[in-house]
């Protein structure tokens, strides 16, 4: 079964009930698990055999008839229903793998494409575990107890049927024992069941406060918080272990029942069968055949038991899984190829014609009247045009709006910085463009187009985007610098190298390029990751560049090449910053202020100084006091 299939549209559709999720998952390995089951059978038929032919082999023995044929026909049952039964073992387990890697398979796919909100509120550990643990359990149910206790149950009707075929009085006996046995196991199995999902619980929230503190570490470490993390660490781990000694307890109970049971049986069997030999109604060899079908009896007993616990264990897992794939996601993106030279160009025309043919767009004139410094006329073309348009928006329904009605443009080409007091709104316009959330009302436009009617893949390919807290990945510096893409030649690699000052890290990280630069980045500093994210953005040659606090970590030095840098590319490109450094904002050609979640003042450095109080305020208390 295909991803999609399995992530359909409509979630809502999926079986709610626990053993019809169950099936529900095995779809498209039926054929293959009806094999398994079917050889599995037939091993169990060939072991159903052996007392019959045991019990013919005694009866010639006590008539002194020969034996040979029928003992190489007991060890060609015992050798060729071994044979079977493994053969349909191995593909009952080729479908439990098969299931697991499918199942995972369509969990990072619905994880990685989960709409960003949503993200937001489930704990990546939490999704982790669901990811590892409750497949590793949904592939013992699926397989391993569905099919062995049909398996079992077709065995254990068979050995009752023969049984009676045999003396239906210690048959009487054992039925007893049988029923006796079902009702304390389904009443055990819905203990284990609500025990297990607990304990699944409780290991998740244990795993999301150690990915917690290992995100934190340092911070724990200086903060001196290790013994209180350590605290709350050592009390989910408890929870955990009482919650799993309950599962075992239940576990334990219920298979010490059904096995106090059988033996109980077993010897109430053995007591009214030698009864019955002593007084010549029941021969001696059907006895030790009634016996031997005991002792077989015995591993079907306990597969069904252990089966009724992994069905419940296994529709707990099933549930938390089922809860993933309901999560709302992105659309799929389309694939998207090279860059259509007549589509830039039809974009371009539109923007032109919304915001007027001057290169640098709407911007208000100078104090003097002079026009702004224009966009290179060479590549003018390819830069984006963005517009917010009477945009309010909020995170959740509970929380405050974030923005109320901002309105603005951005024309294509130059720097638009965005300042404001924290809180402000001003990460939440990149996120918007980005549609990792979507705006409550109004619009927000690229090139005169609503982001909403965009490809998403085609959206996000246009925009370069570095964050605030510039997240790296485990792994190389070429693989960080190359996400999402592929194909890239080395020469345009050390051209972003320098465009990014990573000469630097290049030289001193063993393997340079190719050196791993760690868990999250933790052996790199904060300059450092926010360069290489820079890089990562240069790299995808963006119409759009969206920087926020970019440069927030960067020594003046750096700071000081990597703006040059962002002036040139403003000169291709569309440049977009949320900043809190003067020397970031004085040279743009237009910045908003933003106050409250409304757009205060729009204007060059000059003018707001002159203007607006609260960007005056900003410029002299919160932004740097001057250019380095």
């Amino acid at each position: 079964m295909s991803a999609s299939e399995l992530a359909g549209p409509a979630p809502r559709h999926r079986p709610h009930n626990r053993l019809r999720l169950i099936l529900w998952y095995t779809a498209g390995f039926r054929a293959r698990l009806a094999l398994g089951s079917v050889l599995t059978l037939a091993g169990t038929a060939l072991s159903l055999s052996q007392p019959i032919v045991a019990q013919r082999i005694l009866n010639r023995l006590a008539r002194h008839q020969p034996t040979g044929g029928l003992l190489l026909l007991l060890a060609g049952a015992v050798v060729l229903g071994t044979a079977v039964g493994g053969v349909g073992y191995f593909f009952v387990e080729s479908v439990g793998e098969s299931l697991v890697r499918t199942v995972r398979r369509l969990l990072v796919t619905r994880i990685l494409r989960m709409r960003p909100a949503a993200a937001d509120r489930i704990p990546p550990a939490d999704l982790l575990s669901r990811l590892v643990a409750d497949t590793t359990l949904l592939r013992q149910v699926t397989t391993q107890a569905m099919v062995a206790s049909v398996t079992a149950m077709l065995a254990l009707l068979g050995s009752l049927v023969l049984m009676g075929l045999i003396d239906y009085v210690l048959l009487a006996v054992t039925l007893g024992a049988v029923v006796t046995m079902s009702v304390s196991v389904r009443w055990a199995a819905a203990r284990i069941g609500a025990a297990t999902g607990k304990a699944q619980e409780a290991v998740a929230y244990l795993a999301m406060l150690l990915d917690r503190d290992l995100g934190a570490f340092q911070t724990v470490k200086a903060a001196g918080a290790e013994a209180h993390e350590i605290g709350l660490l050592t009390d989910a781990a408890d929870t955990a272990w009482r919650r799993g000694l309950r599962v075992a307890g239940w576990q334990a109970a219920s298979g010490a029942s059904a096995g106090l049971l059988m033996q109980t049986s077993f010897l109430a069997v053995l007591g009214v069968g030698g009864a019955r030999v002593a007084a010549g109604r029941l021969p001696l060899a059907d006895l030790i055949a009634y016996l031997l079908y005991m002792f077989f009896l015995t591993q079907p007993v306990t597969t069904l038991v252990s089966a009724w616990g992994q069905l419940k264990v296994g529709g707990a897992a099933a549930e938390r899984i089922q809860d993933v794939l309901r999560l709302p996601v992105e659309p799929e993106p389309a694939t998207v190829g090279p860059v259509d030279g007549r589509a830039i160009a039809a974009l371009a025309a539109r923007a032109r014609t919304r915001f007027g043919d001057r290169g640098h767009g709407p911007f208000p004139t100078g104090a003097n009247g002079a026009d702004r410094p224009r966009a290179d006329p060479r590549r003018a073309g390819l830069c984006a045009a963005v517009a917010f348009e009477h945009v309010v928006f909020g995170y959740r329904p509970d929380l405050p709006l974030v923005h109320q009605g901002v309105t603005f443009t951005v024309p294509p080409g130059g720097t638009t910085a965005v300042v404001g007091p924290s809180g402000a709104g001003k990460s939440s316009l990149f996120a918007l463009l980005e549609r990792f959330h979507e705006v409550t009302s109004g619009r927000v436009l690229l090139d005169g187009r609503d982001v909403r009617d965009w490809p998403l893949a085609e959206l996000r390919r246009a925009i370069g985007y570095v964050e605030q807290d510039s997240p790296v990945l485990a792994g190389t510096l070429r693989d960080n610098l190359t996400l999402g893409l592929s194909g890239v030649a080395d020469e345009r690699l050390w051209e972003v190298v320098a465009l990014a000052r990573l000469e630097d890290l290049v030289q001193t990280l063993p393997g340079g390029l190719d050196g791993w630069i760690g868990h999250r980045g933790g052996t790199l500093s904060g300059g450092q990751r926010q360069r290489i994210a820079i890089g990562r953005a240069f790299l995808r040659r963006p119409r759009l560049l969206l920087l926020d606090e970019a440069t927030s970590a960067l020594d003046a030095v750096n700071e000081a090449a990597l703006r040059t840098t962002l002036e040139a590319a403003a000169r291709t490109t569309t440049v977009m910053v949320v900043a809190h450094r003067l020397s970031t904002v004085v040279n743009a050609r237009q910045i908003v202020v933003l106050e409250a979640g409304r757009v205060r003042a729009v204007g060059t450095h000059s003018e707001l100084l002159d203007a607006d109080p609260t960007y005056r305020e900003l410029a002299t208390n919160q932004l740097l006091a001057a250019s380095p």
